[in-house]
């Protein structure tokens, strides 16, 4: 969410009490936290009423986070908005003129607006200082393991590959004829796993980082809701936009974020890194890799 620091207290708050919380209140407290921006432009009937509640468990949620009341509650939100949550003029411009186009242009300024907000959204909800706290855990652990199912093992596969051309102890899982939980039976608090899913949640990613929190492994989550199961689990986590108007949840940011991340383990690691790559890139090179311009 585009917004102040304040808003982003109030959300790691209601995150950090949903286990506490009534089953209703739970309803609610998840609902704020996937749909924050919302909260500043709505009245607690309507927070209550998409989150399918009464209006006074949502007064109740406020009040669990240290609120007198909804509106109290509500301020931050609304002082985000006022501070420049709206899209740039000229962006919007383009976006309507796209939507004139033809027949599919509607279909195409959508993509593309979901494309830019979803970057915006993931990236305004993460400090400098939270990406490099988990750059300097990955570099300093044993062994990496990233872990993504289904579109997200591609995602995990292609961090692996960019890590591995200056590092070594990076693994991507499940390994072909193997599970997550199997790839992790020896890891241990010397070791990193990195783990990606969206809703729906993928229970072999929950189970796996389940098992990675019961062996004492640093974990970093990607996952887009504060009350992913993931998330709650995580010494890291990061939530990720991933709004799309097609059916499947749109990866552009969690493969943003990977690569911000993996420019911050390079930044944070020792000099030796950046030979590595080149040597690796040289040997290429030499091996004919590469096509060569015609002269």
């Amino acid at each position: 969410m585009n917004g102040t620091n304040v808003s982003r207290t109030v959300l790691e708050r209601l995150a950090g009490e949903l286990p506490e919380l009534t089953p209703e209140a739970r309803k609610a407290a998840t609902y704020v936290l996937e749909n924050p921006r919302d909260v500043g432009v709505s009245t607690v009937r309507e927070i209550a009423q998409a989150a399918k509640v009464k209006p006074n468990t949502v007064v109740r949620m406020a009040r669990q986070v240290g609120f007198e009341g909804y509106e109290d509650f509500r301020a931050p939100f609304r002082e985000a908005i006022r501070r420049g949550a709206a899209d740039f003029p000229d962006r919007a411009r383009w976006l309507q003129d796209i939507r004139k186009s033809g027949d599919l242009g509607g279909l195409y300024a959508d993509m593309v607006r979901d494309v830019l907000d979803n970057i915006e959204e993931t990236f305004a909800g993460i400090s400098t200082e939270d990406l490099k706290a988990a750059a300097e855990a990955i570099w300093a652990a044993r062994r990496v393991f990233t872990l993504g199912v289904g579109v997200n093992n591609s995602v995990a596969r292609n961090f692996t590959y960019l890590a591995s051309t200056g590092m070594t102890e990076f693994h991507a899982i499940p390994r072909p004829g193997s599970t997550p939980v199997d790839d992790l039976a020896w890891a241990d608090g010397q070791d990193v796993l990195i783990a990606i899913t969206c809703k729906p949640y993928r229970s072999e990613v929950v189970e796996a980082v389940r098992i990675a929190h019961e062996q004492g492994m640093t974990i970093v989550a990607l996952s887009d809701s504060p009350a992913s199961p993931i998330i709650r689990l995580t010494n890291h986590g990061f939530v990720v936009s991933v709004d799309t108007p097609q059916f499947f949840p749109s990866s552009v940011s969690i493969i943003a974020l990977l690569e911000t991340l993996l420019s911050f383990v390079i930044a944070v690691a020792s000099d030796e890194i950046p030979e590595r790559v080149a040597t690796f890139h040289a040997r290429r090179h030499e091996l004919g890799l590469y096509h060569a311009e015609d002269k």
